[in-house]
């Protein structure tokens, strides 16, 4: 008997340890109204970023009566489409990437450290939901938050460390990181 409860606390204990803690960003919420024969409804659209700041995000949006019910939907729904994204050195980009969703572009640029999060309102969330604190990001075309968001989550999903590289190509993580011997002899 005391074997099973001992069993029960570790299990208890192993699924606080597994369910890590995230942040949520709350980025854009809309008033919509649907016109009925008695007049207009009203309603609410959130849109939510989350993340554990060790390199996972999600966004996701909710439609609800009242604004705590969409913020709750939509926090939801970011947890459940979070995506990994490998960081170098736990704050920046590995490389230059660009995303793009309907008519709007993202380019996101890895930076050296102390730059900071240069980049535009939804990115910005997104990058402090990711945990990236050295970064330089421009949208182009949609100022649609919406958009913005899913531009950027497509960049960062195209995000590729090293070690995929190397995978890819068959070679050592060491050969990718080398520098060419071009720069080595200007240096």
């Amino acid at each position: 008997m005391a074997e099973r409860e001992n069993r029960r606390d570790r299990r208890d204990d192993r699924s606080r340890e597994e369910t890590p803690e995230f942040a949520d960003r709350l980025v854009a919420i809309n008033r919509v109204s649907k016109t009925v024969k008695g007049g207009k409804r009203f309603g609410f659209a959130a849109l939510v970023v989350v993340g554990d700041q060790r390199g996972r995000v999600g966004f996701g949006k909710g439609k609800a009566k009242e604004v705590p019910e969409a913020i709750r939907k939509a926090t939801e729904q970011a947890k459940r489409q979070m995506i990994r994204v490998a960081l170098r050195d736990g704050r920046t980009l590995h490389h230059d990437q660009e995303g793009r969703h309907g008519a709007g572009k993202v380019v996101m640029r890895a930076a050296v450290p102390g730059t900071g999060i240069i980049a535009g309102g939804p990115m910005r969330a997104v990058f402090e939901m990711l945990g990236i604190q050295d970064v330089v990001a421009k949208s182009l075309g949609s100022q649609n938050p919406y958009n913005m968001i899913r531009a950027t989550m497509d960049g960062l999903k195209r995000e590729s460390s090293p070690r995929q590289v190397a995978q890819r190509r068959g070679k050592k993580v060491a050969d990718i990181l080398k520098k060419p011997e071009a720069e080595v002899a200007e240096a």
